[in-house]
């Protein structure tokens, strides 16, 4: 594994999911999770985007080769939906179902989960020897 596009590829993921983040759920579509009151703690959510993008960077540049902003997005597609859909059903397990949020976080998670993914793919294939 080289460390060099592994840590590149983990910052770059990491930036595109903040930002797809605050994007999604700070702009867009607040109603989601509504704030409770206390107020959310960005270096929380910054550093849980670290590891989210680590994940997928360990997997694409020790195990699945992937190299490409498209090879990335595709395999991004398909991993972000079963997460998305998996923490949905623990987070709502201990709330009342909302389908339309259900449905909705799966789709903003599978399409940031994608564009996360492509930007480590195509910086893993930028930075390999």
């Amino acid at each position: 594994m080289n460390i060099k596009s592994f840590t590149l590829s983990a910052i770059a993921g990491t930036i595109v999911y903040f930002l797809l983040g605050w994007l999604f759920y700070g702009t867009l579509f607040t109603e989601i999770y509504p704030t409770s009151g206390n107020e959310k703690s960005l270096s929380f959510i910054f550093v849980g985007c670290l590891f989210y993008s680590l994940i997928f960077s360990l997997i694409f540049s020790k195990w699945a080769h992937i190299s490409t902003f498209k090879s990335g997005t595709i395999a991004g597609i398909y991993l972000g939906i079963l997460y998305s859909i998996s923490m949905n059903f623990f987070m709502y397990s201990s709330s009342d179902l909302n389908v339309e949020y259900f449905i909705t976080d799966v789709l903003i998670t599978t399409v940031s989960t994608a564009i996360m993914c492509g930007a480590i793919g195509y910086i893993i294939g930028k930075t390999k020897e």
